[in-house]
C-alpha cells in the first residue's frame, strides 16, 4: 500500500492518496511512513501548520534516514510556500499609495504563562527563530516593535491578532492630524463644563471650552530634564557628562469627538492664574529669594493639587501612565521621533527624543 500511496502522490492523484492513507491509519496508525504520508497529504491540502507538526514530530522520534530526509524536504517546501504567500500578501497590502505611509507597529504586554505559545506564533509570522521572538515579546508595557509602510505593518498586525498577540499599528501622518492644545490654566470650571486658556499648534493664545464628559481618558508621563555636569573619573580626570536633574510632569486629556488633546505640563502651567485649586496653589517666593530646590518643591505641590483636581473630575475615566516603559523602546528609533513635533514647550539646551516619544505614545493611545 505504501507503494500505491507514493505513486498517487507522484501522479498528483490526491483523492486516491487520501483514501489509501485513511485505510493505512486504521491498520498502522503509528507507522512512521503512515505519518509521513499523512503530513504530505495535509501539505497538499494547504493545511501547512498541521503538516509542519507531523514533520517535526517525525524528525524528533524517527531514526529512519529516508523518513527524516523527506520530513526535512517537507519542512523546506512549507517554508518556501509560506514565504511566497507572505510576499504576495504584502504586495497586495501595500498596493494602495496610502499604505506606503510611514507607520509603527506596537506589541502590547503578554503574560509569562502565554509567552511560549505567543513566541512560536510570532516566530512563524515574522520568519524569526522562537528564541529571538520570546525575547522580543513585552511583559510589562507597550513595545515599539517595528516601523515601515503602514500597510505592511497592518498586514503583520492582523496576523498577530489572529494568533492572540495583542498589538496596534498607526500611521505617523494620522498622529500628526490630532489637534494639540497646550493648556496655560483653567479659567472657568463647573461640574459639567470647563474652559481653559491655551496655545494651539500655531502658538496662538485663546480659550477652549468643553464638557468633562467629552474627555475619554488621561495620559500621564514624566520627561527627564538633563544638565551637563563636570565630574572626576577613576583617574581623577575631569569629565563632562549628562545627568538627569529633574522630571517634567505631563498630562494629556483626550477629546476624540473634537479630534483634540489638551496637554498640561507642570513647567508652564500658570498655577497663580484661573480657578482656585484645593488646597490653594503654593507660592514659590520666599521673601526676595527663590532657590531652585524651593521652586521644584512648590511646583510639585501645585502639580499634585492639579492632578487631584483632574482625578476628582475624571474619576471614572481610564488613566494611561506607562509612558516610561514605552519610551525606552521608542528611543531606539531616533529617525522616526525626529519626524514628530512634540508640542511640549520645555526649555532645553539640547533637543531630546523623550519629548516626541510622549507625543507618539499619547497619539497611539488616542487611536487605540
Amino acid at each position: 500500500m505504501l507503494k500505491q500511496i507514493a505513486d498517487a502522490f507522484e501522479h498528483h492523484d490526491y483523492q486516491t492518496a487520501a483514501r489509501l492513507i485513511k485505510q493505512l491509519l486504521k491498520q498502522e496508525p503509528n507507522n512512521p511512513w503512515t505519518q509521513l504520508y499523512l503530513g504530505r497529504l495535509q501539505e497538499v491540502r494547504g493545511k501547512l501548520e498541521a503538516a509542519e507538526r507531523i514533520y517535526r514530530q517525525l524528525l524528533k522520534g524517527t531514526p529512519v534516514p529516508k523518513i527524516m530526509a523527506q520530513a526535512r524536504q517537507g519542512l523546506a517546501r512549507i517554508e518556501a510556500t509560506a514565504k511566497e504567500q507572505r510576499r504576495q500578501a504584502l504586495v497586495q497590502a501595500t498596493a494602495d499609495p496610502e499604505s506606503n505611509q510611514l507607520g509603527v507597529l506596537v506589541l502590547k504586554p503578554i503574560s509569562q504563562q502565554d509567552k511560549p505559545t505567543a513566541a512560536q506564533h510570532l516566530a512563524r509570522i515574522l520568519g524569526i527563530d522562537p528564541y529571538t521572538a520570546r525575547l522580543q515579546l513585552p511583559t510589562r508595557g507597550w513595545r515599539l516593535y517595528r516601523t515601515g509602510p503602514v500597510g505592511e505593518l497592518k498586514y503583520y498586525g492582523s496576523l498577530l491578532r489572529e494568533a492572540s498577540i495583542k498589538c496596534l499599528w498607526a500611521a505617523i501622518a494620522d498622529i500628526k492630524t490630532i489637534n494639540i492644545y497646550q493648556v496655560k490654566y483653567f479659567s472657568d470650571s463647573s461640574d459639567q463644563e470647563t474652559t481653559v486658556v491655551c496655545h494651539n499648534s500655531q502658538g496662538q493664545l485663546g480659550s477652549f471650552s468643553f464638557n468633562w464628559s467629552e474627555v475619554t481618558q488621561r495620559v500621564e508621563g514624566r520627561l527627564p530634564l538633563f544638565e551637563k555636569v563636570v565630574d572626576l573619573d577613576a583617574r581623577r580626570n575631569l569629565t563632562r557628562k549628562t545627568q538627569t536633574l529633574d522630571y517634567a510632569m505631563v498630562c494629556d486629556l483626550h477629546l476624540p469627538q473634537r479630534h483634540s488633546i489638551l496637554r498640561l505640563c507642570d513647567r508652564n502651567y500658570q498655577f497663580q492664574q484661573g480657578i482656585a485649586l484645593t488646597p490653594k496653589p503654593v507660592s514659590s517666593h520666599n521673601g526676595q529669594s527663590q532657590n531652585s530646590r524651593i521652586h521644584q518643591s512648590t511646583t510639585r505641590a501645585n502639580w499634585n493639587n492639579l492632578a487631584n483636581y483632574l482625578k476628582l473630575r475624571l474619576r471614572e475615566k481610564p488613566v494611561w501612565s506607562d509612558f516610561t516603559t514605552f519610551a525606552q523602546t521608542a528611543l531606539d528609533y531616533p529617525d522616526l521621533l525626529e519626524k514628530l513635533e512634540s508640542h511640549i514647550d520645555l526649555f532645553r539646551l539640547v533637543e531630546t527624543p523623550w519629548d516626541p516619544a510622549f507625543q507618539l505614545y499619547s497619539g497611539l493611545v488616542f487611536f487605540d
